[in-house]
């Protein structure tokens, strides 16, 4: 079975990079009918924290990114990465490392005077004297000398490393806590991992863990290195470009599945299309069509992806993620119409969920002005016929629909010999305050009938108001 993970560190937020590494894995192992796995990566005690922690969880959540197994916690599994040290000793592939910071600062100064690399020089990897008074050692792995690693990587192609290049890996730290390249492969090993999909900054760590998990007896996964997310500067896509958080953008009114879709199209491409369903993106998505070069976050190409997905979204699942905007804004939607007919209407004319949200804060909310700019050109005193007419002919109205209205807003225009707009600009700045709508007709509809009798009595005292300047 193909078994993938996602195993973030909790050392911040879940950011735009690690989105896509965790979509890539989530799709990979969904259509192969694999695993796909949460591991949290939180052996780095001093930086973890429980808030980052809840950041992945939620954001994970809110993506729609479910798991098959975990959250599976590092901390927890102590004792078994201490099994697997204490069997490399008894191999004689582990020893103590007695130098000092100071030491190794030395080393690596003395190495870049003389042009060479910096790297630890194994001083202590044949050590059999007295260990140092007061020196707490780490614990390194005995890279083998010579020989070469290759990965045959699903993206990158072949990378040949030579054992020469390698120095000898710390695996626990003088406290004697485990570190990130020995925890991955036990974890990786004991869960089964067939393919690790993972962001190619860690690249230059895969050499080293092939020669962990030949050395540890285990069958080394196939590796994906997927290239790196830039911002539109071609620099490293950092906070600077807006890549705290991914929930951030939930804050900013993107629908995920539309943030995931902008996502899998970094790197990966299926002919020219350009917006795919999850079932679509499960179906098609292939590691070999992954390409090997950096892409471009693209704010404006997301915001096209979000505009899509808006309008191409049943009005059910938008009114679900719409809803917390407008209590935001103070709407009680229990005082209007039902958001989904609203979402209905409105989901032609919006880029985020906030422009939807803002957009139908009239349906619930009555305003106490007009838009100026709209009423400057459209209350008018030449509009008061048109409104004092169709007001007479709504208040007769027995059947609030659209058609009625529509045919009412016609036979207004007829009655007055000028064209629809004459009627209709007037009544939509009243109905709505402002000059942009969906089809009036609909509005209309679904303001109420009742709503809109007031807020063209107000607007007609407003043109009155005008009149009288």
């Amino acid at each position: 079975m193909i078994r993938t993970r996602f195993a973030p560190s909790p050392t911040g937020y879940l950011h735009i990079g690690g989105v896509r590494t965790a979509l890539y894995s989530w799709l990979y192992a969904k259509r192969m009918g694999g695993e796909f796995t949460l591991r949290i990566e939180d052996t780095d005690l001093e930086r973890s924290s429980e808030a980052s922690v809840n950041a992945i969880l939620e954001g994970m959540s809110w993506l729609g990114l479910d798991y098959d197994r975990g959250p599976i916690y590092q901390t927890h599994r102590f004792e078994r990465y201490e099994e697997v040290i204490q069997t490399l000793f008894d191999k004689g592939l582990a020893y103590y490392c007695y130098a000092t910071p100071e030491e190794l600062d030395t080393m690596r100064e003395a190495q870049k005077a003389a042009g060479e690399k910096p790297r630890y020089d194994g001083r202590y990897r044949d050590f059999t004297g007295e260990p140092p008074a007061g020196v707490k050692p780490v614990i390194r792995f005995k890279n083998p000398l010579d020989g070469e690693v290759v990965i045959d990587d699903l993206v990158k192609g072949p990378v040949v490393v030579a054992n020469k290049e390698l120095d000898d890996l710390i695996i626990a730290r003088s406290d004697g806590t485990p570190t990130y390249n020995l925890t991955v492969v036990v974890d990786d090993w004991d869960m089964g991992m067939t393919h690790v999909i993972r962001g190619d900054d860690h690249l230059n760590n895969t050499p080293r863990q092939i020669n962990l998990y030949n050395a540890i007896g285990a069958e080394v996964p196939k590796f994906a290195h997927i290239p790196m997310v830039l911002g539109e500067d071609g620099s490293r896509l950092s906070k600077r470009h807006g890549a705290v958080s991914v929930l951030q953008y939930k804050e900013q009114g993107f629908l995920p599945e539309a943030l995931l879709n902008y996502l899998v199209r970094l790197g990966w491409s299926h002919g020219d299309q350009e917006i795919f369903s999850m079932d679509e993106m499960a179906e098609y998505f292939d590691l070999n069509a992954v390409n090997s070069s950096p892409s471009t976050f693209d704010h404006t190409k997301l915001m096209w992806v979000n505009e899509q997905h808006i309008k191409a979204a049943c009005p059910e699942h938008l009114a679900r993620y719409v809803a917390p905007f407008m209590a935001e804004l103070g709407c009680d939607l229990s005082q209007g119409p039902e958001l989904v007919k609203v979402t209905d209407l409105l989901r032609d004319r919006a880029k985020t969920l906030i422009e939807m949200a803002q957009g139908a804060v009239y349906f619930y909310q009555d305003f106490e002005a007009f838009d100026a700019n709209a009423a400057k050109k459209h209350l008018r005193p030449v509009a008061e016929e048109a409104l004092t007419t169709l007001l007479a002919k709504l208040e007769a109205l027995d059947t609030w629909t659209a058609e009625a209205i529509h045919a009412e807003i016609n036979a207004t225009a007829e009655a007055l010999e000028v064209g629809m707009g004459k009627v209709g600009m007037p009544l939509r700045v009243a109905i709505t305050g402002g000059g942009q709508s969906p089809a009036i007709d609909a509005t209309a509809e679904l303001i109420g009938k009742t709503r809109c009798i007031q807020r063209i009595q107000m607007a007609l005292k407003f043109i009155e108001a005008r009149k009288q300047g």
